[in-house]
């Protein structure tokens, strides 16, 4: 249990920093400048670091009283959702919620789950982050992170729930393969034109094939335009460019629209694994527990 003797001076320190002086900190807590500066000097001296450099015209936070600051932002927060937890008696979504998603599949997969759940939640106040980089979900404070591709085994302190994993496929425009006919095995795909994805460092991603015997085989194909964005691919796809490999996820309603549509589906191959990730100290919380039900429903691939 953390002694109360370290939670002292931290209010009156995170309100100096965020109204930046002693006086006006004072009329937000309602307490004197002295007791302010008092309460803070005697933070600074157990913690045995200046916190903030001082002048006669105005406090600036120094390095160490930024990194501090941060820390107790951070633990403020988590001390006022678990107070509004423990006054809703479990039964009300509260507080703020930090949800960190994937580009693309966030954009396009995630989000009007996360707005239809921000909306019949009118208490809550999500912040929603989009990034294909790793993020350190427990460092950043991330309440809920979507995961694609993520390894295992998973660290000790995150929860996670494997809810799919896509499916890759073959795909064209109507209009395309009206024009140019349609492949009828793999090695016909050479002669066809292929959109694929590319990397920052100028590769290209290999097409992945099935051979009905539970083995990939990979292939460096020919390209005839390099996109590297999928939703780019996507584009190009529709407007007749040529043939893709696509993930199931990102061309769903274009499928369902007959404004693509799947050729050799004999060749499709299971993808990336899609997981939800949430650090373990907050699995208790209504609202995290609210929304992993909410995102497991909405977003879990057959």
């Amino acid at each position: 249990m953390i002694p109360s003797e370290r939670l002292k001076g931290i209010e009156a320190f995170v309100c100096t920093a965020d109204a930046g002086s002693f006086t006006a900190a004072g009329v937000r807590l309602n307490l004197t400048n002295s007791a302010v500066s008092k309460s803070v000097a005697r933070l600074e001296a157990r913690l045995g670091s200046r916190l903030f450099e001082r002048t006669t015209r105005k406090l600036t936070l120094t390095d160490v009283g930024a990194a501090f600051y941060e820390t107790c932002v951070r633990v403020l927060g988590d001390l006022a959702d678990a107070e509004a937890v423990l006054a809703s008696h479990r039964s009300e979504i509260v507080g703020r919620l930090k949800v960190d998603v994937p580009i693309a599949f966030g954009r396009m997969r995630a989000m009007p789950l996360l707005l239809a759940f921000a909306e019949r939640h009118p208490n809550l106040r999500p912040s929603i982050t989009f990034t294909d980089r790793k993020v350190d979900i427990v460092e950043e404070g991330i309440d809920v992170a979507i995961r694609i591709g993520a390894s295992e085994p998973w660290p000790d302190n995150l929860g996670h729930r494997h809810i799919g994993s896509e499916r890759v496929i073959f795909c064209a425009a109507p209009a395309y393969l009206d024009r140019r006919g349609r492949p009828k095995v793999a090695d016909d795909l050479a002669r066809f034109d292929c959109i694929l994805y590319g990397r920052g460092d100028g590769s290209t991603i290999n097409w992945r094939f099935a051979d009905g015997n539970g083995r990939i085989e990979e292939r460096p194909m020919e390209a005839r335009i390099i996109l590297g964005s999928a939703e780019a691919q996507v584009g190009a796809v529709k407007a007749g460019f040529g043939i893709a490999q696509l993930a199931t996820w990102l061309i769903k309603d274009e499928l369902e629209r007959g404004e693509l549509v799947e050729i050799l589906p004999e060749l499709a191959t299971v993808g990336l694994p899609l997981n939800l990730v949430w650090p373990r100290s907050r699995q208790l919380s209504p609202k995290v527990d609210a929304l992993l039900a909410t995102l497991t429903a909405g977003l879990s691939i057959d």
